[in-house]
């Protein structure tokens, strides 16, 4: 059976969601499994799969579980007189936001020679601040609804008519964000998004807009999930998003047209592309004016979105057979060599 890590945690404000993501999973992949908490303090933990439960880690009981540390395809297991070596090749990041999502664990997990599934370091760069992410659909083409990044945050204004949606650039899982209606509630949301980045998006509002979900994954071509409307209030808030995350039945497809499917569907392969490779990611679309506007880029998606999906173990099977790893650079010492031979 394949053996699988599942790390989860991190230092994030996301970090609790990923705790929900990690429960979730353990009840819908059937492999072995080894969980891998990272704690506040970015220290890595056993848990035993039987005690995994949210109770575990508000109560602080993952530090009576073995203490790891990243090795070569493994981990080394601490103990009082020699570490012991856990083989575990093949890893799932699944640290939502910091950490997991801006590209550090994704530069560990490549330097000791993992095969995950994760966002790419390049990729993880793109899509974990909301601006690169613009400026990255942009560059290829990808319908993006009109924004501005805030200038002034001792006097914030905007160019846009009220309401605007704001958003922390640097972050996910719906926080931070707000609807201000006014001048006044536009100073006090910024003052909100201010405690978690310095850099500010803000879009307008637009009534009535359309949001839905679409997923994806590579191994021997580019596959699609199914398509989820979401159902929200003005805007998809935290409690919306997350509160559900432990469901286990899979969703409807979309009600819309082929014509706006086929639409969604190219602007994920482009979104994809080959920055994606490992990872199974979710881009969140609206539907405005007959057209397809990409939102944001979910490169670790809350409970990696097998809610969106049918087979999801042989896709996770699939994607850890057709891993592609960088490519290994022969090092030959060429160079030096013809140096010493000119002296």
């Amino acid at each position: 059976m394949l053996k699988i890590g599942i790390l989860f945690g991190g230092n994030s404000y996301e970090h609790e969601i990923s705790i929900v993501s990690a429960i979730s999973l353990k009840n819908e992949l059937e492999f072995d499994l080894l969980f891998i908490f990272i704690d506040e303090n970015r220290d890595l933990f056993l848990i035993d799969s039987e005690h995994l439960k949210a109770s575990l880690f508000a109560d602080k009981g993952y530090k009576k579980y073995p203490l790891l540390s990243f090795a070569n395809k493994g981990f080394n297991q601490k103990s009082l007189f020699k570490d012991k070596f856990i083989d575990c090749e093949n890893i799932i990041n699944l640290i939502h936001g910091q950490d997991g999502e801006d590209g550090s664990i994704s530069s560990f997990l490549s330097w000791y020679g993992f095969s995950y599934i994760s966002p790419s370091i390049e990729a993880s760069v793109l899509s974990y601040n909301k601006i690169l992410t613009k400026l990255y659909a942009k560059a290829n083409n990808i319908n993006i609804l009109e924004y501005e990044i805030l200038k002034d945050t001792k006097n914030p204004k905007t160019k846009f008519d009220f309401p605007v949606i704001i958003k922390p650039a640097k972050l996910g899982s719906s926080l931070g964000i707000n609807i201000a209606k006014n001048q006044e509630e536009f100073v006090y949301y910024i003052d909100e998004a201010l405690e978690y980045d310095k850099n500010i998006l803000i879009e307008p509002f637009i009534e009535g807009v359309e949001e839905f979900n679409l997923a994806g994954y590579f191994t021997y071509d580019l596959h699609f999930s199914k398509i989820e409307q979401v159902n929200k209030k003005e805007i998809l808030d935290f409690d919306t998003k997350y509160l559900d995350f432990a469901r286990d039945d899979k969703i409807k497809e979309a009600n819309i047209s082929d014509e706006l499917k086929d639409k969604m569907y190219l602007s994920f392969k482009k979104v994809y592309g080959d920055m994606f490779k490992n990872a199974l990611i979710r881009c969140d679309f609206f539907i405005y004016k007959n057209d397809v506007y990409l939102n944001e880029i979910n490169s670790i998606p809350g409970s990696l979105s097998h809610y969106l999906f049918d087979d999801y173990n042989k896709i996770i099977q699939d994607m850890f057979k057709t891993f592609r790893a960088n490519k290994k650079i022969k090092i030959t010492y060429n160079y030096i060599n013809k140096i010493k031979k000119a002296k």
